[in-house]
């Protein structure tokens, strides 16, 4: 018996072959171009080209081509999307590892380069594995809020993405009408998958694949019911913010930076120190206590938060100053133009944020005062918080202390 990887006769599963390698190609080459369509749309809702704050990755050039103005309908949109791509994500990281297990021999394939262009075929590979493991750990660490990695998420996961994609999109191109021909044909093909000398089978290759799509159902059934509520939720076992609500109350929904956690003073929010600076055309400012903002017409608006991390809640209730009547206070009389929002908060990703012009306009656009029927708490943002349609939940900025309208 081979003790060499390097050695044919050292691969001895019978499962491996181009059947089970192309089944599992094939679901991923459907799952991966949804995770990487999703990607691109969750961070085209940040509007990373209306201001350096919400820019992430300022040094994105041709990478951005995609950007647009992100909208406010249906206000549930960003909810949906991110929950389909760490969802989907999650579920499809038992088909990746089934998926590289199948092709490990090649790894080992000797020599690593037959001619100029097996090379540059086993380069791309190389940068399709790597690529494939770097996405999918990073983004299961920023799911769980284990940041470990050097650097920002936003960046590492952006451009990991298009490393991977350019290399996924030439293995599918080159691979695709082979993975086509071997699950249309009947007699399993010979080539380098299959082991010349294979050990006796325990399982038959269908059965693996119901293995790894238990494991994959078994992952999405404990992660999906962060995006639901009810029971659920109480499902979301690996999701950072899953389980049952965070206490209960008007205020019992879930939130990822505590007023503790963000250095939020009570004595920074009380009625006699908390003050809004809100800023206008030709430098037009007014300052406003919580009275004053209680004392302009008050709206109200259904919306859920939701998060690049999965989570989101229902519509909760929120109740507050239209961001486009704070823009008419100074100045902004007929459409209302962007707005650069600041929190107390004193440090940390996101403790600024611009909204654009449509955003601010919608009418459910809010400064908020309360939720379901009480004042904000001060995690989720008490005095005063911006609540967006459609937005993501970062840039529903808590503790506001300034809003700047203008052109960004």
């Amino acid at each position: 018996m081979a003790r060499s990887p390097f050695s044919p006769s050292f691969w001895r599963s019978p499962l491996r072959g181009p059947w089970l390698t192309s089944v599992l190609g094939v679901v991923l080459l459907g799952g991966i171009t949804v995770l990487f369509v999703t990607g691109l749309v969750s961070y085209a809702a940040y509007n990373p080209d209306l201001s350096p704050v919400n820019d992430k990755t300022p040094d994105k050039g041709i990478l951005g081509f995609y950007l647009f103005s992100w909208p406010t309908d249906p206000h549930w949109l960003y909810r949906l999307n991110q929950g389909i791509h760490v969802t989907l994500g999650i579920a499809l990281i038992p088909v990746l590892l089934a998926k590289l297990w199948s092709v490990v021999p090649r790894l080992f394939t000797l020599p690593p380069a037959r001619s100029l262009a097996h090379a540059l075929e086993r380069l791309s590979l190389l940068l399709l594995v790597g690529g494939a493991l770097f996405e999918f750990v990073t983004g299961v660490l920023n799911v769980q809020l284990d940041y470990i990695f050097p650097g920002s998420f936003y960046t590492l996961h952006f451009y990991g993405a298009w490393v991977f994609i350019a290399a996924f999109v030439a293995h599918a191109v080159l691979k695709t009408p082979m993975a086509l021909r071997n699950l249309r044909q009947l007699r399993e093909e010979q080539n380098d998958l299959v082991p010349p000398s294979p050990a006796e089978p325990t399982v038959s290759r269908r059965g693996a694949l119901w293995f790894v799509g238990g494991g994959s159902l078994l992952l999405f059934g404990t992660t999906v019911g962060q995006n639901f509520d009810g029971p659920l939720r109480r499902t979301a076992l690996l999701a950072p913010h899953g389980g049952a609500e965070p206490g209960s109350g008007p205020g019992g929904f879930q939130i990822n930076k505590t007023a503790a956690y963000a250095g939020i003073r009570e004595a920074d929010t009380s009625e006699e120190a908390w003050r809004l600076v809100v800023v206008g055309r030709d430098g037009h400012t007014v300052r406003l206590t919580r009275a004053d903002l209680l004392a302009m017409p008050l709206h109200s608006a259904a919306l859920p938060i939701a998060c690049v991390e999965g989570w989101s809640t229902s519509d909760q209730w929120w109740r507050g100053v239209r961001l486009r009547d704070l823009a008419r206070l100074v100045g902004h009389d007929e459409d209302p133009p962007d707005v650069l929002v600041e929190s107390l908060q004193q440090r940390g990703a996101f403790r600024r944020a611009a909204l654009r012009a449509n955003q601010v306009a919608d009418s459910r656009s809010l400064l908020a005062l309360f939720v379901n029927g009480e004042d904000l708490t001060p995690d989720h943002g008490y005095p005063a918080r911006v609540i967006v349609p459609a937005a993501p939940g970062v840039l529903n900025t808590k503790w506001v202390a300034r809003l700047t309208f203008g052109d960004l």
